[in-house]
């Protein structure tokens, strides 16, 4: 990593996003199982950038590395309109939702080995009744060696509440009101590993990693599922805690705070500021805060104190504000925080949207058309 000894941005730190969509069918609007022909008709555009994934109901999109936040967007927009268009020849929405409001028993898999693999090691947590399809928004952040993202893993840990309070998304799923503001971070809250990160080093990481596959917690590596992971495939740090959104602004917005919120903190370690002071179970409980009420739970700042979540927010957007200078984002992080402040969460557009039309299968064409928008 190129910042050792210098200010924020002197070298600007790389970026990308992989966000897991679902298809709902045009007439019925509960999720469909015809990811993999609109993966093929989609690859011809995006190639390598649109996958499968868990759910044969789901796709993923991934950006390449970015640099800039013009960037990044542009290759989220492209994404999302060539995926959209696929699926519309093949009769569905492409929906930006955290899980499938209107789905069908039993869920389908996607026929691929590992897939069927990680279905039987996790049994009726993905299966199961009240599971259904869950879907997150990923943004890896580096290049870093692994010693380094885990340094930057350990500072960023309390910060993670917050975005994800930000990025709530999932209300409904299976046809019901859940009572909470991101139904996905409570279900997959269940999977094994999933949660906020240990403090670890290298070391420590690989003998933790090994005693996790060894003990059959986990099939591999890939399947460690911590809110900050140094990925096993990429020089890269992954987060890993946000419900995907289809407002594209926030999308963006949760990348480019996360890239000025790390390149801050990692100039304040190169100057031996303190680490954060939080215990597991402060963070375990203010991401259930995060995902049963939004911005409106209470969060932990990185002293230990518990302060309320749009407190912590600005508190965020503060701290991240040399990396965001830096690398020439800083007004347009307060713009697209201003609007979405101004215009909700995506839990609180979902049920403002129930409100007005009394129907799923019309928030179900909200967030389409919300996510086709790009």
């Amino acid at each position: 990593m190129a910042m050792t000894g210098s200010a924020p941005g002197d070298s600007p730190l790389t970026f990308g996003v992989e966000e897991e969509f679902l298809l709902a069918d045009t007439r019925s609007r509960a999720a469909a199982p015809r990811a993999a022909e609109v993966i093929a008709d989609a690859r011809p555009v995006l190639g390598p950038r649109v996958q499968g994934e868990f759910f044969a109901s789901q796709l993923e999109i991934r950006t390449d590395p970015a640099s800039t936040s013009a960037g990044l967007r542009a290759q989220l927009a492209s994404g999302r309109q060539a995926v959209a268009a696929a699926a519309a020849r093949h009769d569905c929405l492409l929906v930006a939702s955290a899980t499938a409001l209107l789905t069908r028993h039993p869920l389908p898999i996607t026929d691929a080995p590992r897939y069927r693999e990680i279905a039987r090691h996790v049994g009726p947590l993905a299966t199961g009744a009240g599971g259904g399809e869950l879907s997150g928004l990923h943004v890896h952040l580096g290049t870093f060696d692994r010693a380094e993202a885990l340094r930057l893993s350990h500072r960023l840990r309390p910060w993670l509440p917050v975005l994800q309070a930000l990025m709530v998304n999932s209300p409904f799923a299976d046809g019901r009101d859940r009572n909470c503001a991101s139904w996905r971070a409570l279900q997959y809250g269940q999977w094994p590993t999933v949660g906020p990160a240990p403090v670890l080093d290298e070391r420590g990481y690989d003998a933790l990693a090994d005693r996790l596959v060894t003990d059959g917690t986990v099939l591999d590596r890939r399947m460690i599922y911590w809110y900050a992971r140094p990925s096993e495939h990429l020089p890269t740090l992954e987060i890993r805690v946000a419900d995907v959104n289809a407002d594209l602004d926030a999308t963006l917005l949760f990348a480019v705070l996360l890239r000025g919120l790390a390149s801050s903190l990692l100039y304040e370690a190169e100057r031996d500021a303190p680490a954060p002071d939080v215990t597991d179970a402060q963070l375990a409980a203010a991401h259930r805060q995060a995902a049963l009420h939004g911005l409106r739970g209470t969060g932990v700042d990185p002293s230990g104190t518990s302060r309320p979540m749009i407190q912590l927010l600005h508190l965020l957007l503060r701290r991240s504000t040399p990396g965001l200078e830096a690398h020439g984002d800083l007004a347009e992080a307060r713009s697209l925080l201003g609007a979405v402040l101004a215009n909700g969460t995506g839990a609180e557009r979902q049920r403002v949207f129930h409100r007005r039309h009394g129907s799923l299968h019309h928030v179900v064409d909200g967030l389409a058309a919300l996510t086709a928008r790009a």
